[in-house]
C-alpha cells in the first residue's frame, strides 16, 4: 500500500524544498526498506513531517496530538496522510493499540519524541513512549535530525522564510536484550537523543 497523496506530490515539493529551504538530506542508505520501524525525530517546524517523508518509499502513519484533528479542513488533510490522534502528557491506550497494530502489521510508524515543537530550537526532552512501544515489539527505531528548521520558520511566524534546512537518517538502533522493559527504553532513549543531538549544534544541545 503506497501514500497517493504524497507520491503524487513528493518530486515536486522535494524541488520545491531544496530551492526555497535549501533542503539537503543525509544518510539515505540507513532508511530500511522493509520491516516494521519507528521513525523519531525532533521537531522544529509544522513542515516536520512531510520534509522527513520525502525520501521514505513506504507509507509512512504519524502519531499526532489529538487537539490538530478539531482544526477544520486541516484535520481532514492529516488524516489524508496516515495521521491518528495521541493524547499528550498521559497513557493513551487507543493511540498505543493503534501503534501497536501498525508495527505488527509491518509498517512505518513517525513519533516525535519531544511531544511537540521545540521553542527555540534547542533539543528537549524525550518523553519515552515511542521507546517503550519500540522495546515491546522489538522494532528498531531510525533516529532523524532536523537541523536549521527553528531559524527558517520558528513559532509564532505564520509562514517559513528561506533557510538552510538539512535532515540526516542515522543508522537504526534496537533496544539493548537482558535488560527489563523500562531500562531498556530508558536506554534506547538515551542512545536515540545522543545520536540526534550528534547532528546539531553545540549551541542546541541543554
Amino acid at each position: 500500500m503506497r501514500t497517493p497523496v504524497l507520491d503524487l506530490f513528493r518530486p515536486a515539493v522535494h524541488v520545491a524544498c531544496r530551492g526555497y529551504f535549501g533542503l539537503r538530506l543525509h544518510g539515505l542508505e540507513n532508511i530500511p526498506g522493509e520491516g516494521p520501524l519507528v521513525i523519531t525525530p525532533n521537531h522544529q517546524t509544522y513542515a516536520d513531517p512531510p520534509l522527513v517523508t520525502i525520501p521514505i518509499r513506504r507509507p509512512v502513519y504519524y502519531m499526532a496530538w489529538r487537539a490538530l484533528f478539531r482544526i477544520p479542513v486541516f484535520s481532514w488533510l492529516i488524516r489524508r496522510v496516515r495521521a491518528f490522534p495521541v493524547v499528550l502528557d498521559e497513557t493513551d491506550s487507543r493511540a498505543v493499540r493503534e501503534a501497536v497494530r501498525l508495527l505488527q502489521a509491518g509498517q512505518v510508524l513517525m513519533i516525535f519524541p519531544e511531544g511537540g515543537r521545540s521553542p527555540d530550537g534547542r533539543l528537549q526532552p524525550f518523553k519515552l513512549g515511542a521507546f517503550r512501544l519500540a522495546a515491546s515489539q522489538a522494532v528498531g527505531v531510525l533516529p532523524v535530525t532536523i537541523a536549521g528548521g527553528t531559524e527558517s520558520w520558528p513559532p509564532g511566524r505564520w509562514l517559513p522564510r528561506r533557510g538552510a534546512i538539512t535532515i540526516t537518517y542515522h543508522p537504526v538502533l534496537r533496544a539493548q536484550p537482558g535488560l527489563d522493559p523500562r531500562a531498556a527504553a530508558r536506554d534506547l532513549a538515551n542512545r536515540v537523543r545522543a545520536r540526534i543531538a550528534s547532528g546539531l549544534p553545540a549551541r542546541t544541545i541543554p
